[in-house]
């Protein structure tokens, strides 16, 4: 087992609450590292789990679980878990786990999973919907689809998304949330491949010549997924071809880092919007 064999790799830190007497990693956390990767790889599939399993009709339940040791990690170390899907049958798929420290293989495994009716707990067939995302995203392809349209068109799922986001989440109040603005900005919103919406944001025409993204909220489930640059590279891309010379944004602090690797700079001083400290960013485009 190579990292080459791996398309999707969660990273952890080794945190010094899962060393043993011994000064290596408790045996029994690397089952743990693997399954907090199998969730991480969920939400590369687009896939926020509760609400997209229950839309799938079922739940995934370990069948068998099997690891085996090569080297040990210790404190401090910075791990690489890669996670595939390397078979899917009628009700069962199998996931083949490799935790890496750099090219070092410290630990193989293999989960096998049963999809099954929740209540009953009893297998019934994979959805073609999800075998149809597991095939698709181990051969390389996208598994999202992004959507541009007018307010009128985008409303209802760019709405409920931001309302999850902003509202209840960030306790923003509804009252600011929605504007006049919405009316005029270009939307976009991208979809996974069960039609659920899992991120969107806005590009108004703040003046000449300039653009600015606005209103960019992301599943909480699927922040680590790239869907935030998905948005932003799209609306720099539109601000281009119409001949914008900038794009500016009013970033929450807590993103601030997040838009400086997209080649956003930071100016001015840190305000409060809404109850949360934001700081404003440009890339120039020209």
């Amino acid at each position: 087992m190579k990292r080459s064999d791996f398309r999707f790799f969660h990273r952890l830190r080794v945190r010094w609450a899962e060393i043993d007497m011994q000064k290596i990693v408790f045996n029994g956390h690397y089952l743990t590292y693997i399954d907090t990767a199998v969730t991480a790889y969920w939400g590369r599939l687009a896939l926020p789990y509760e609400t997209a399993f229950q839309l799938l009709g079922g739940e995934l339940y370990v069948k068998k679980a099997t690891l085996e040791y090569h080297a040990s990690a210790v404190m401090d170390d910075d791990l690489s878990i890669g996670m595939k899907c390397s078979k899917l049958g009628k009700s069962s798929m199998v996931f083949e786990a490799g935790i890496f420290r750099g090219d070092k293989l410290l630990i193989s495994g293999e989960l096998i999973y049963v999809f099954a009716d929740p209540q009953t707990q009893t297998s019934k067939s994979i959805p073609e919907a999800l075998r149809h995302i597991m095939l698709i995203f181990e051969a390389g392809q996208s598994v999202v689809d992004l959507k541009m349209g007018a307010w009128a068109d985008m409303k209802t799922v760019a709405a409920a998304l931001r309302h999850e986001v902003f509202v209840e989440e960030q306790e923003v109040p509804v009252e600011l949330e929605l504007d006049e603005l919405d009316d005029q900005a270009l939307h976009a919103v991208v979809f996974n491949k069960l039609g659920q919406s899992v991120a969107t944001g806005r590009l108004l025409q703040a003046q000449t010549h300039v653009s600015k993204i606005g209103r960019m909220a992301v599943s909480k489930p699927l922040r680590s997924g790239n869907l935030g640059r998905k948005l932003v590279e799209a609306f720099i891309e539109v601000a281009r071809q119409r001949g914008d010379h900038e794009v500016i944004l009013h970033a929450q602090c807590s993103a601030e880092g997040f838009y400086r690797k997209l080649g956003f700079k930071s100016h001015g001083d840190v305000f409060d919007d809404a109850g949360i400290d934001h700081i404003e960013m440009t890339l120039k485009l020209h």
